[in-house]
């Protein structure tokens, strides 16, 4: 009987394995090209640039909207002041044309028609001494409806400039708005490229890993040595999680805990709640869980509580980020944040040591 034939080195095993591993990265990952299509980390720091730019202009629309509703109640109660002004300047307006008649029927109505011809409150005040032949009574009652002219021209003038100013307003937040959507549109589509990128490197890396652990099994078969087992790996992407466990006191605590109850919920420009938000619509919200009221927009939160030092931060403060204090969370504990990040996005928790903190104000 013939000897067995030689077993081969190991080492030479491990070439042939090594080699069709190598054959099969070959067949499967395309050849590079000169002109290749962004990168997943490329086209994500255009989205990140993009957004730094974006939401800004989302805190100002806020702050329009935030002023236009100011504006629209002041003009609502300006207007709940005017009309019985109004209806009592009638009632008084008719009393001077009684005594208009009696002066006509008198024979001093010239002197009359020509005081009350100016058309001018000022002019009518300025010349009371021609109304020393009128009786008390009539006198009285000419210069009160003076002075209530007067007020209603002044009220009616602020209502006035105020509905100027909202048309104004509206204007911009029209303008605002189609900025805002155009570029969050493509901002969304973006990230569709970003993620259809990752979705198929991911795909090429598994079926590269596939074919390389299947030739690597026929090279160690052919050899007659032992299989390889393909490597596993796994990835995923953090949404967020469970907030520290500090105790909850306060309206800072109960601030806190509403926050971290968020978590997950998807940012959207404008939102506050409760199913969507954008970074102070978030705190807006959890802040109102506690009875304390602020404004839907970051650089009114800024002013509206105390000022805070970074290492005097507690549970429920607001943190700012940026110089211009375009962007904001709250303090959870720990040196952890949560905030509202940006458009396709979740409500998250952050290290604050990894954000630009600009200051932080405490409410209440």
């Amino acid at each position: 009987m013939p000897p067995p034939p030689a077993t081969p080195p190991r080492s030479r095993v491990l070439a042939r394995i090594l080699a069709a591993v190598m054959a099969a990265l070959v067949a499967i990952l395309p050849a590079a090209n000169a002109h290749a299509a962004p990168s997943a980390a490329e086209v994500q720091n255009q989205i990140d640039a993009a957004w730094q730019k974006l939401e800004p202009v989302i805190e100002q629309y806020n702050k329009v909207r935030a002023e236009l509703a100011v504006n629209k109640k002041k003009s609502a109660e300006l207007n709940a002041k005017i009309e019985p002004l109004g209806r009592t300047v009638d009632v008084t307006r008719g009393r001077v044309q009684e005594i208009a008649t009696r002066y006509y029927k008198g024979g001093s109505v010239s002197t009359l028609n020509a005081l009350l011809s100016s058309g001018s409150p000022t002019a009518l005040a300025d010349n009371l001494e021609m109304l020393d032949r009128l009786a008390n009574s009539e006198q009285r009652q000419i210069t009160s409806l003076s002075s209530q002219q007067a007020t209603y021209d002044a009220e009616k003038k602020t209502i006035d400039v105020l509905i100027a100013r909202q048309e104004r307003q509206q204007a911009d937040l029209a303008a605002k708005k189609k900025t805002i959507d155009t570029e969050i549109k493509r901002l969304e589509a973006l990230q569709k490229q970003v993620a259809a990128a990752e979705a198929d490197a991911a795909a090429k890396a598994a079926a590269a890993r596939a074919a390389a652990a299947r030739a690597a099994a026929d090279a160690q078969a052919a050899a007659t040595a032992s299989s390889t087992s393909p490597i596993k790996s796994t990835s995923s992407l953090f949404i967020g999680g469970q907030c520290p466990a500090v105790p909850i006191s306060g309206d800072g605590g109960i601030a806190a805990k509403t926050a971290c109850l968020q978590i997950g919920e998807p940012y959207v420009w404008g939102a506050d709640g409760p199913d969507s938000f954008d970074c102070s619509g978030l705190t807006q919200y959890a802040w109102k869980s506690a009875g304390v009221s602020l404004t839907h927009y970051t650089g009114a939160q800024w002013n509206e509580g105390t000022p805070v030092s970074r290492e005097n931060l507690r549970t429920g403060d607001l943190v700012f980020f940026y110089s211009d204090v375009h962007h904001m969370g709250i303090y959870v504990g720990n040196g952890l944040i949560v905030h509202a990040p940006h458009t396709g996005d979740v409500v998250r928790m952050a290290e604050l040591s990894n954000m630009p903190y600009a200051g932080a104000r405490r409410p209440g």
